[in-house]
């Protein structure tokens, strides 16, 4: 199974930003005297370049998703390889439990590792960081979270994955 970035939802993330960075300038020019100035000493301004610049970084994030087409979880016979940037895969002997963990409503899937495998793989997860769909799991050392959501798969697809090539790994 190889899993990627889903074109549809990561296209729309990035026409939504844009178009909401268009209205407001189109607002801003229908009503210029309600545009904030330009100056820091603004706070309209402070908060109208902030969202700015998310709303920017959120078309640039859709569009290189977009475009990116690397398989970012793939389970095969050998393992499971992980994309997001860190392109690490690991052996069926590396890999320790592999489980569904629900979030809210929102399914999540949840790998432990051998920790020296771990240790290796110099994953870089961080709790900060979230537009990342590799992250780390609270209280659990040696592991790591697939977020689905922008992927073109679920987390319950790759579950059923797995168990049909190791079902001894998963558990509930």
């Amino acid at each position: 199974m190889e899993v990627r970035y889903g074109r549809l939802h990561n296209i729309s993330m990035a026409v939504v930003a844009t178009g909401m960075i268009g209205a407001a300038l189109l607002l801003m020019a229908q009503h210029p005297d309600r545009v904030p100035r330009l100056s820091f000493n603004d706070p309209r301004f402070d908060l109208y370049l902030l969202l700015g610049l998310a709303l920017a970084f959120y078309a640039w994030l859709g569009i290189t998703r977009y475009v990116n087409r690397a398989p970012q979880v793939v389970i095969d016979r050998e393992g499971i390889a992980l994309g997001f940037g860190r392109d690490r895969r690991f052996t069926w002997d590396e890999i320790e439990w592999v489980r569904l963990h629900r979030l809210a409503i929102r399914p999540q899937l949840q790998i432990g590792f051998e920790p020296q495998a771990f240790v290796d793989a110099n994953l870089r997860l961080s709790m900060w960081n979230l537009d990342d769909a590799l992250k780390p799991i609270r209280g659990v050392p040696a592991a790591a979270l697939v977020r689905d959501n922008g992927l073109d798969a679920p987390a319950a697809a790759m579950i059923e994955a797995v168990k049909s090539f190791r079902p001894n790994l998963v558990r509930p």
